[in-house]
């Protein structure tokens, strides 16, 4: 694994995930803020959920003893999930820029670097699949998210 395919799974799961806080304005209210649905989350649980792992990780991998837990807080409006992802992006970016290839394949707790980020990216697709599924019977379907719809799309820019 090398720097450019991290890269590559981190631009789609942007670019999926971009397509999820897309619909979400005027979402129902019982349906954002429903629990119980998947496992003890709902909708809003669920995207919460999916932007505190990302910064845990982030955090945890970077070494910064930082580990942000939105989960706890009150749950945001869907509105202000968007700015929260973009600012988590722009630190992702940020940190991905200082990495090397040798970081990739450094271990801790005996997994390389590079097999945690491709855990993260998967973590993301599950919680998006589950968000897609709400946000489908809530009228508000986010389109297909697979990876190859984001390759089309690059590939024709």
């Amino acid at each position: 694994m090398q720097i450019a395919d991290i890269r590559y799974l981190f631009a789609y799961d942007r670019w999926a995930t971009r397509r999820i806080l897309a619909v979400l304005e005027g979402v129902p209210e019982a349906t954002w803020g429903a629990t119980g649905v998947v496992g003890d989350r709902g909708l809003g649980a669920i995207l919460v959920h999916q932007l505190g792992a990302a910064q845990r990780w982030r955090n945890g991998l970077a070494g910064t003893g930082l580990s942000p837990r939105p989960e706890r807080e009150p749950l945001p409006s869907p509105a202000s999930l968007a700015p929260a992802w973009e600012a988590e992006w722009a630190a992702f970016d940020a940190w991905l820029d200082t990495m090397d290839e040798a970081f990739l394949t450094h271990t801790e707790d005996g997994v390389p670097v590079w097999q945690m980020l491709v855990h993260l990216a998967n973590h993301g697709t599950q919680h998006r699949s589950e968000a897609a599924v709400l946000l489908t019977d809530a009228g508000r379907s986010p389109g297909d998210l697979d990876m190859v719809f984001f390759a089309e799309e690059l590939a024709a820019s």
